[in-house]
């Protein structure tokens, strides 16, 4: 995929007022538009400009753009960094009279996921449109539930016609068992109705924040569980403190680094749970003392060990 400079297409800075992009748009719509121009590559430069137009005349989708930066090359080779998105609004409006089928895989990545949605004329009062936010939580908040603060910033133009941010303190209320991807609908707290209508709802993505130990795929929860020799050997039962609290890990007898151990139900809150899933790695003690290395110097000798010979 590569990236798209928008404001280069239209050919205004990247401050420039809505009334800015409208007349940029106007003039280059009246020197490209396929049915007049005589340009050789008239019709591949009219469909960007007008992808370009339908990001940096919407302030929702021009806010996004902006927030990936201003040091992408037009044409680089671009994936959109994680998280990129987390923090402000979406509202889901239509394309208008453009058809996104032929804007560019740049445009269907950052918003054509978002849907259509649109608008329909049959009437003066109108429900508001539903906004969308990604939000980022702890781990831990699946386990206890909990309220989160939470900041949101909403792109609108000010009375000169330029983008400015709006910023949103909701208190939403986080409920135990919470997953990835899931959807929170916040009723009534979307874009204001139309003509009285009622507003639309503001929907968060739940999305959890990186965990210095564990990882999650879907409701299990992935850790690495370091492991010395003798434990490995012998096996053992090992404690854990988890975020739902401790449990204990019996390790079988002759483990190997790599082997998988699963403890059903200690996974995020669900019905059913999610497990744990626990990825088993031998660590080896160092020989940095005497009393160490004639320990190592004597498994040597007697325990006949080697492991390249194993099958």
């Amino acid at each position: 995929m590569r990236y798209q400079d928008y404001y280069k297409i239209l050919g205004v800075p990247r401050d420039a007022s809505q009334e800015d992009i409208r007349k940029a748009f106007r003039k280059l719509a009246r020197k490209y538009h396929p049915d007049v121009s005589k340009e050789p590559d008239a019709e591949e430069r009219m469909k960007q400009i007008n992808e370009a137009y339908a990001v940096l005349s919407d302030p929702d989708k021009r806010a996004a753009y902006d927030r990936l930066g201003s040091s992408w090359e037009a044409g680089q080779e671009f994936q959109p960094p994680p998280g990129w998105d987390a923090g402000f609004e979406f509202t889901r409006k239509g394309y208008g009279p453009f058809d996104a089928a032929d804007f560019s895989d740049f445009f269907a990545e950052l918003f054509g996921r978002r849907g259509r949605g649109g608008f329909t004329a049959g009437g003066m009062r109108m429900q508001g449109e539903d906004q969308h936010a990604r939000i980022e939580l702890d781990i831990e908040d699946s386990f206890h539930g909990t309220t989160r603060r939470i900041a949101l910033r909403l792109p609108q133009y000010d009375s000169q016609g330029r983008l400015q941010w709006v910023e949103r303190n909701l208190n939403v209320k986080i409920p135990r068992g919470v997953h990835e991807g899931q959807i929170i609908r916040l009723a009534g707290q979307g874009a204001p109705g139309l003509g009285g209508g009622p507003p639309g709802d503001l929907l968060l993505e739940v999305h959890f924040k990186p965990h210095p130990k564990l990882r999650v795929e879907g409701r299990d929860l992935h850790m690495r569980l370091p492991i010395a020799p003798w434990e490995a050997a012998l096996g053992a039962e090992i404690p854990l403190e988890l975020p739902g609290g401790s449990v204990k890990v019996r390790i079988p007898a002759g483990t190997q680094s790599g082997r998988q151990l699963r403890v059903r139900g200690r996974g995020l809150p669900s019905e059913p749970p999610g497990d744990l899933i626990l990825q088993a790695q031998v660590v080896v003690p160092p020989a940095d003392t005497p009393r160490a290395r004639e320990i190592y110097e004597t498994m040597a000798r007697e325990l006949n060990f080697d492991p390249r010979r194993r099958g």
